[in-house]
This record gives C-alpha cells, structure tokens and sequence, in this order.
C-alpha cells in the first residue's frame, strides 16, 4: 500500500491545452456542450459518450457509475438502463442526479445536475429495437444489479432467452428503458496551469439560463 502512495504523490499533471473565456461560451448550455462534444469527438476520446451518473438513495447514500448517452437535446440528457438496477430504486425515491463527463485528451469536464424522469414507452422502444440482438437478449436476460450464484448461471438465462426467441421479435421488458436528466445546473470545466482552472457554470432561472464564472 505504500509503494502504491508513493505513486500517487508524485503524480503531477499541469493542464495547458486551452482556455475558456465567458465572452466566447455560447450563450446556450445546449449549443455550449454539442461543440465541446464534436471537439471530443474529433480529438478522438475513448468512450465520448461515457458518463458517470450519481444518485442517492432513500437513505441519502450516494452512489455512481458509468453509463452511456444516447441522445441530447434542449430537453436533457438520455440514457438507458434497467428500472429494477439499483440506480432505477435510487432515480425511484429519489430522482435528482448528477452527470459528469471527462475527457482527458482534452483536459475537460461538463457537470450536469437536474431531475431524472423515464422516457415515453414508445422512445424506450425505439432505441430498444435499435440494439443489437444480443444486447436484446443481454436486457432479458440480467436481473440488474441482483446477487446470481455465478458466471454459469448468467450465461444459461442467455442460452435459454436465445431459444426461446429463436425466430422472434424481442420485444422490450417491461422493467427496461430510458431515462432523461433534465437540468437545472450545467458547468463547463476546462483545466489550466497550477490549477487556476476555469470553470462557467450556467443555472436556470424562471425558465432562463444565467452564465457565470465560478472561482478554481
């Protein structure tokens, strides 16, 4: 453990790939994280569309992790899942949440905070149909976030859904679909030199977005 701390108290990275000036951020949240994203699309950034997602429970416990856009839009920000997981109970009694985006190769970070709320059955099913096949069958088969007796188990719910679909429309479970966030904070991050960073944050207000800049 303390070879590992050794490590990490070395580790040093200065940020200087660019800046971010109030007077040049669009003056529209939305419009502000599409060109930040086709940026990182450019720049190539592993997993672009990978954010982590907070919640907290009916207990105040926090948790995140990792799940995928899938679409952006004035409306908010969408990702699917299955309802029954644990970030589904936790969105249930609790449907405010934080999304965040890295994206190293550029040395950046979109914070978004808001309400959760679940996609109409008829966009869920949408882009269910719009899956692969086995992702279709992957949906049916894991009970998200449940304890199973092991790996073998898992990969014979599978085997069994792939037969009794054989030939068939998958239709969507009735316990897996989308979700939006949408915001009321959105926060801009772009890393600079001996951690002066700049951060604009926009917050909405009676239905208006205020821009502002935030202290590193």
């Amino acid at each position: 453990m303390e070879e590992v701390n050794e490590h990490l108290r070395k580790i040093r990275t200065d940020y200087s790939k660019a800046s971010l000036d109030e007077g040049k951020v669009a003056d529209d949240p939305f419009k502000q994280f599409g060109e930040w994203f086709l940026e990182a699309i450019d720049a190539e950034v592993t997993e672009v569309n990978a954010m982590t997602l907070a919640t907290s429970d009916e207990h105040n416990r926090p948790s995140a992790r990792i799940v995928l856009l899938r679409d952006f839009s004035a409306a908010g920000f969408s990702f699917f899942t299955n309802y029954r997981s644990e970030k589904g109970h936790a969105l249930e009694v609790n449907p405010n949440a934080c999304l965040n985006f890295f994206w190293p190769e550029l040395q950046r970070q979109v914070r978004i905070n808001g309400k959760v709320k679940k996609l109409s059955a008829k966009e869920s099913d949408e882009y269910f149909h719009s899956r692969p096949q086995e992702s279709r069958i992957g949906a049916w088969s894991s009970p998200q976030s449940e304890i199973i007796p092991g790996r073998k188990w898992l990969e014979d719910q599978v085997a069994a859904n792939k037969i009794k679909f054989n030939g068939q429309e998958i239709a969507r479970p009735e316990w897996w679909g989308g979700y939006i966030l949408e915001p009321d904070s959105v926060e801009f991050w772009q890393g600079r030199e001996s951690r002066l960073h700049d951060r604009i944050i926009f917050r909405l207000s009676n239905g208006n977005w205020n821009k502002k800049r935030l202290a590193p």
